[in-house]
């Protein structure tokens, strides 16, 4: 673990926190790859890390780390980036990674609502199926304008407490 060493940690100590919180991910719906890995990236001094240092930390082949990676970019958690003078990619989390996941989730947001109003009205807001998705819709409308305001206030609290990015 080249990681560890250059920062003089413990490996050990690195993997149980690495595995430790990819467990916590898991428990939360999130696919066990994609999870370690992004527990790796966020725990590395740098923020990023090659396929080859992932594998060689995690102990896991370069298509398990292709197909993690992959998955962590199209969620917004991670993205890619080459290396200077070389063909290597690089993969890096982002100080706003939550924020990213958590607004890009608007949009899977907006699309439910849609299909939710479709709901009602073919349904009818009288029937018990229609009274039903109509709280359900409500309570999306609710998190979608709640989501918002929470992620401004959490930009003014990160930039108090950690600067401006």
């Amino acid at each position: 673990m080249a990681e560890a060493g250059a920062a003089g940690r413990d490996p050990e100590t690195l993997s149980k926190f690495v595995e430790g919180f990819a467990a916590q991910l898991v428990e939360a719906g999130m696919q066990r790859m994609p999870a370690r890995v992004f527990a790796a990236l966020l725990a590395s001094d740098a923020g990023a890390m090659s396929s080859a240092e992932l594998g060689e930390q995690l102990q896991v082949s370069p298509a398990a780390v292709s197909g993690a990676v992959r998955y962590l970019a199209q969620v917004h958690m991670v993205s890619r980036e080459r290396e200077p003078g070389s063909r290597r990619e690089r993969y890096r989390v982002h100080s706003d990674q939550w924020y990213e996941a958590l607004t890009n989730r608007d949009a899977v947001l907006k699309r439910w609502q849609s299909t939710l109003r479709d709901g009602v009205d073919s349904l009818g807001e009288d029937s018990p199926g229609g009274r039903r998705i109509a709280e359900t819709l409500a309570f999306f409308e609710y998190l979608d304008g709640a989501i918002g305001a929470v992620m401004l206030e959490w930009r003014e609290h990160r930039d108090r407490t950690f600067g401006a990015p």
